[in-house]
């Protein structure tokens, strides 16, 4: 694989990701290289489109290495049922759960993951679990996830079994997610210091924050628009 290759000759090309996929299934199956599996996973998906095969690559790799790139890979297979796998929550969440806590590249996802489900219950048989909700969004909102900051808020606004109301911190993280710029945590926010809820009435911080959602709207419009969205 030695050498400069030219992208505009189709036949090289086609020479060049062959040899990768050798590459990467040596390292995989022969050198017992949990990267070089990721590697391989991402190199069936990416290039030969091939989805059933990049499942049981990934299902090996998390399942024997505990490889937390394809744990959380995994779990996205299994929540949408993709590559001939069951559509699952139960092991999407498992695998989600085992991403998070082994950390890497994805956990921060992996823990946000982790929260919407115990959130939204059905992949716990129906059973919510606010409490580990709260425990794994905190865990990607002090990674910098954005939307997990947001649920937080929500949560600490709504209350639930296990987990009392506290607008103080509901603002709290309201603010950190409109600091990563979440445009409904802005918005909550400014409601909240309009409405004096977890913290003292402030009209120039409301009216500030107000501006910010606007301002983060406008950008994403404009992204949208950009991208032909």
């Amino acid at each position: 694989m030695a050498g400069l290759i030219d992208f505009q000759n189709e036949a090289e090309v086609k020479q060049y990701l062959d040899n990768l996929g050798i590459e990467y299934s040596f390292q995989c199956h022969k050198e017992k290289d949990p990267e070089g599996c990721q590697r391989l996973a991402d190199y069936l998906e990416g290039v030969k489109k091939n989805y059933e095969a990049t499942a049981q690559v990934l299902k090996m790799n998390c399942e024997q290495n505990e490889h937390p790139e394809s744990c959380y890979k995994l779990g996205a297979y299994y929540t949408t049922g993709k590559g001939g796998l069951p559509q699952c929550l139960k092991t999407a969440y498992s695998c989600f759960l085992k991403s998070c806590e082994k950390g890497g590249k994805k956990s921060v996802d992996a823990c946000h993951n982790v929260g919407l489900l115990a959130h939204d219950g059905r992949a716990l048989g129906g059973k919510v679990d606010p409490v580990a909700a709260r425990d794994y969004y905190t865990r990607a909102c002090e990674g910098g996830f954005a939307a997990s900051c947001f649920n937080l808020s929500a949560l600490f606004i709504q209350g639930a079994p296990g987990l009392g109301r506290d607008m103080g911190l509901a603002l709290r993280y309201a603010l950190r997610a409109c600091d990563l710029g979440h445009v409904w945590g802005c918005a909550n926010a400014s409601r909240m210091f309009k409405l004096g809820e977890g913290a003292p009435q402030d009209d120039a911080k409301a009216e500030a924050l107000k501006n910010r959602a606007r301002e983060l709207h406008g950008q994403q419009q404009e992204a949208q628009l950009a991208f032909g969205v």
